[in-house]
């Protein structure tokens, strides 16, 4: 099963993924990424290749560096490439975000977590991969 797969799989209360993007390094361009995860339901993934660090969809406004903890596949691997599926309704707006993760040592992908968006305006948040 492809990363855009299992996430366009995955619908959690019924919201339908409308919008899938490969998550690419602001800085380099790459797309292997450790990632670490927050009880809140942030994200924050960082480069193999440059150590960028950025976050996913709005998880910068709820980041605690003291809760965050390292994704791991079940085979071990601790790094990926990531994507990010959006809900949105008919007006654009984004109202469910679900992060979707491949291991790159075993290629297992799955969804590793997903929020709801209860804010307006959220379209931006589709390219936040």
């Amino acid at each position: 099963m492809t990363l855009d797969e299992a996430i366009r799989e995955y619908q959690e209360d019924g919201y339908e993924v409308t919008h899938v993007v490969e998550s690419v390094c602001g800085g380099c361009g790459g797309t292997g990424f450790t990632v670490q995860v927050t009880e809140d339901q942030a994200m924050r993934r960082t480069c193999l290749g440059c150590g960028l660090a950025e976050f996913i969809g709005d998880s910068d406004e709820h980041w605690d560096s003291d809760d965050a903890e390292e994704c791991a596949c079940t085979c071990g691997g601790e790094e990926f490439a990531a994507a990010l599926g959006s809900s949105c309704g008919q007006d654009g707006e984004v109202r469910w975000l679900t992060v979707g993760l491949r291991c790159l040592q075993c290629g297992l992908a799955g969804v590793y977590e997903d929020w709801k968006i209860d804010y307006l305006p959220s379209r931006h948040l589709v390219t936040r991969a």
